[in-house]
């Protein structure tokens, strides 16, 4: 199995280097991330300017490793360019969640997305980050038990994973969708001037058997995904009306 790992927090993350460790159980790896934190671009991908790659400075043990200067989504193209017959691409070890309603803006899960738009396998993977960064070495257990499960078969599918810092069970979720309070906060920085920060708290709690209900009591979350997003209701309405 040849199988493509990416991420958006960058090549010098320390979740993806723990990822690769895991993966290379499973198969032949190769590493191809962006050169600078891209978290959060969602699903961009670069197409005003070229794409340039270079040879990682970074020790992967014996795996080829390179970097991209682009989004995560240019990662997996640039990727699947590069090394033909890929079967699979990580996206990860993201250091933060990526639950809910962040899923629409997650390029965690967008280099995930770019894959199945390529017909190949996607699974994304993240876990919460704290005042320290995430133990990657205690869930390293919970990972490949992850992939175990998910790497069975050769199905075209896309998956979500988020572990809690100490797992206790793997359970399968699906996506929680609740209303989120978005807050601007104004700031000064040292140089007297005025910026801005996104931000948002959710004003629900999570529902049963959601992704962040999972993670919140403790169990890696696995949320089967797909790409059309038709209203299937509203749709199948509106055509009886005619």
């Amino acid at each position: 199995m040849r199988i493509l790992i990416t991420n958006d927090d960058g090549i010098y993350s320390p979740g993806i280097a723990s990822l690769a460790k895991v993966a290379k159980k499973f198969g032949e790896v190769r590493v191809v991330a962006p050169d600078v934190e891209q978290s959060s671009m969602g699903h961009a991908v670069t197409h005003s300017r070229p794409l340039s790659y270079k040879k990682s400075p970074i020790e992967f043990k014996d795996i080829e490793a390179y970097r991209v200067n682009g989004t995560p989504a240019d990662c997996v193209a640039m990727g699947m360019h590069l090394w033909s017959n890929v079967d699979v691409v990580l996206s990860g070890i993201n250091m933060g969640p990526n639950l809910g309603n962040s899923m629409w803006h997650s390029g965690t899960l967008a280099a995930a997305k770019q894959a199945v738009l390529f017909g190949i396998k996607g699974i994304a993977l993240s876990t919460p980050v704290g005042k320290t960064e995430p133990d990657f070495e205690s869930l390293e257990s919970y990972v490949e038990r992850t992939l175990e499960l998910l790497l069975q078969d050769n199905e075209l599918a896309l998956y979500n994973v988020n572990f809690p810092a100490n797992p206790t069970d793997i359970v399968w979720t699906r996506q929680s969708v609740r209303l989120y309070d978005g807050t601007i906060i104004p700031g000064t920085d040292p140089m007297g001037r005025k910026h801005y920060w996104f931000t948002v708290s959710p004003l629900e709690p999570a529902d049963e058997g959601t992704d962040r209900w999972a993670v919140e009591n403790d169990m890696v979350s696995i949320t089967p995904l797909r790409l059309d997003l038709t209203h299937e209701i509203t749709l199948k309405e509106k055509l009886t009306e005619k």
